[in-house]
């Protein structure tokens, strides 16, 4: 096999790894904080999509004001389910379940929203930014490159948020005992209504920049979904360094095993690598293993 294959092969292998993890770091950060599997994450990356769509392709607007604006968009639709969906079902004894439950009616009530109003067509983007580059001799276009930067960037302010910000501080103690943290004057609702919508805004950010390679249509959001629950079990639970690790060894993986294969096995081999982890180590690989 040429060596130029497989450096190709591993770079789109990380583009597409460093878009899984910023999808599943949103779904990490709620399970970490709220402790709930947030169903509508695909969702808020669909609806990411289709602003971006509606700004950018139809209406011609600058593509940075376009995701901006989208990105705009699916924070405040995302406020707006955490106070009138989630929020009503705090301290409830069945949490777990009715939150799976309400988030998987949010998924289904949008994206049926998005079939009555934009229909089933796939809707294609032009790429934010035409040409190649050459990458260890490998030909890499300008977009996947972007969509490389960005996440690293994305990454990279995520992790400062998390570890030295007021928020993240707040965020964490959330995460760890929310009855101690209130009475240190933490406001915990806030934390949540913020934890949540930063997490919709994480979804937002992969779709935008996956758009123009993926197009746009109302179940875009069901394979992202899927993959960055595999991300979060492979990473561990509540970990986003976890995320981030699983979601670059996740698409190098994918990339070398359809390179050995075909492109059809990709979800093939992800899910194999989840039923090998949740065999091997159930608590994935930097998460914390839970004792009795």
């Amino acid at each position: 096999m040429p060596i130029e294959l497989l450096i190709a092969t591993v770079i789109n292998g990380l583009i597409a790894g460093t878009m899984y993890a910023i999808f599943a770091g949103g779904l990490t950060l709620i399970w970490g904080t709220m402790k709930m599997l947030n169903f509508a994450h695909g969702a808020f990356f669909m609806v990411g999509g289709y602003v971006l769509y509606m700004l950018y392709q139809a209406n011609h607007l600058n593509p940075v004001l376009a995701i901006a604006v989208a990105l705009l968009v699916v924070y405040l639709i995302s406020l707006l389910v955490e106070r009138a969906v989630i929020r009503p079902l705090l301290n409830k004894a069945t949490w777990p379940l009715t939150t799976i439950i309400a988030t998987l009616g949010v998924m289904i009530f949008l994206q049926n929203g998005a079939l009555n109003i934009w229909g089933a067509d796939y809707k294609s983007l032009d790429y934010f930014v035409d040409g190649i580059v050459r990458v260890m001799g490998v030909r890499v276009s300008y977009q996947r490159l972007l969509i490389f930067l960005v996440s690293i960037v994305t990454l990279g302010v995520m992790w400062y948020l998390l570890k030295y910000t007021r928020f993240g501080m707040a965020l964490r103690a959330t995460a760890q005992d929310p009855d101690a943290a209130k009475l240190y004057g933490i406001n915990v609702l806030r934390v949540y209504s913020q934890t949540y919508a930063l997490s919709a805004v994480l979804g937002g950010i992969a779709a935008v920049m996956m758009a123009p390679i993926v197009s746009v249509n109302p179940l875009m959001g069901v394979g992202p979904l899927l993959k960055g629950f595999v991300v979060v079990i492979l990473g561990g639970l509540g970990s986003f360094a976890g995320a981030i690790v699983g979601g670059l060894l996740l698409g190098v993986l994918e990339a070398i095993g359809s390179l050995y294969t075909s492109a059809e096995w990709g979800d093939v081999i992800s899910y194999a690598i989840l039923i090998f982890i949740i065999w091997a180590k159930p608590w994935g690989l930097l998460g914390i293993e839970e004792r009795n």
